[in-house]
């Protein structure tokens, strides 16, 4: 036990998944870092998990359980960290787990680097009846001095890689409640601010890919709806950062974006894409891509957004069948 030893509270959200729930808890519990407490918010599940983590908070005096209508990870996370007590913060998915020294590997680092913000380290995916394979998720294994402009091209870690301090959580304010993609614009309003990285060249986490994942998917217009609002607070948060049109991650997000509007406008979501499409026109683009955006929108004022889409799509195959 490290004298003085600060608290971190531990957040999982979880909806109908109770036997995944008591995995993820047990990987808190076996931290070989203390004090913790955990913070379970049930986010209106309709199964045993209610029951699971009505249990867990009676056996073990560092879980907490909120129970709370269903209303998605974003205010689930948010419902936790509202009561957490922490110097430290860590999110955890419920399907997730840490490793048992994780949290002391990143402690150790922010209080040898007092300059950062928060700490990451390296994930492993571990697929549904498979052994993990012990290679760095996603950019989990690369360092980054910042969040941005690398969450630019992706998020570039999962929600259990980092380990934040409460000043920066406080900082940031509250988890926006969407239900799609919430994270990644949460981890690009740490990047506005400023957020200085350490990286743990350790494994400190492991994210799980599963049947049931899908079960817990928004309907596709749903999901297009909240991905269209997170894309355009990523690009404020990027410009707040000092992301400039001209760098390639910003042209990266630019193409990004105007598939986005194409797949809103095939859907009719009208709004949502001319949105995109404004989005994609005010960062500054090679004239190829600028054309392209312009024909784009010509065609779709002329016989509307979803045949428009069908139409570039078509020619976007034929153009690839003739290059190969």
């Amino acid at each position: 036990m490290v004298e003085n030893a600060p608290l971190v509270s531990v957040i999982i959200p979880v909806y109908n998944r109770p036997d995944m729930l008591l995995e993820a808890v047990n990987s808190v519990l076996t931290q070989t870092w203390r004090p913790l407490e955990i913070i379970v918010v049930d986010d209106g599940s309709t199964d045993e998990t209610t029951g699971q983590s009505d249990r867990l908070a009676e056996t073990y005096p560092e879980v907490k359980v909120i129970h709370q209508e269903n209303a998605g990870a974003g205010a689930a996370r948010e419902a936790g960290r509202l009561v957490a007590r922490g110097e430290y913060i860590q999110y955890l998915d419920s399907d997730d787990l840490l490793l048992p020294d994780k949290l002391e590997h990143q402690i150790a680092a922010l209080r040898s680097q007092p300059e950062c913000d928060l700490a990451y380290g390296k994930t492993t995916l571990l697929q549904q009846g498979r052994e993990p394979d012990w290679t760095a998720w996603k950019d989990t294994g690369r360092y980054m001095p910042q969040i941005f402009p690398h969450f630019l091209w992706r998020r570039a870690w999962v929600t259990s890689s980092p380990l934040i301090k409460r000043e920066l959580s406080d900082r940031a304010g509250p988890w926006l409640s969407l239900r799609n993609n919430e994270d990644w614009e949460y981890d690009c309003r740490l990047g506005a601010l400023g957020a200085q990285l350490c990286f743990v060249d350790e494994f400190v986490s492991i994210t799980r890919r599963h049947d049931s994942n899908i079960s817990g998917q928004l309907p596709e217009k749903a999901s297009l709806y909240d991905r269209a609002q997170v894309q355009q607070l990523i690009w404020q948060h990027a410009k707040m950062a000092g992301i400039k049109d001209s760098e390639p991650a910003a042209q990266h997000f630019a193409s990004s974006v105007f598939l986005l509007a194409r797949q809103c406008a095939s859907l009719g979501m009208s709004k949502e894409s001319e949105q995109l499409l404004a989005l994609t026109g005010s960062i500054e683009q090679p004239l190829g891509k600028r054309l392209n955006l312009s024909v784009y929108r010509l065609i779709t004022a002329l016989v509307g957004g979803e045949l428009a889409t069908r139409f570039t799509q078509s020619m976007y195959n034929l153009t690839s069948r003739r290059s190969e």
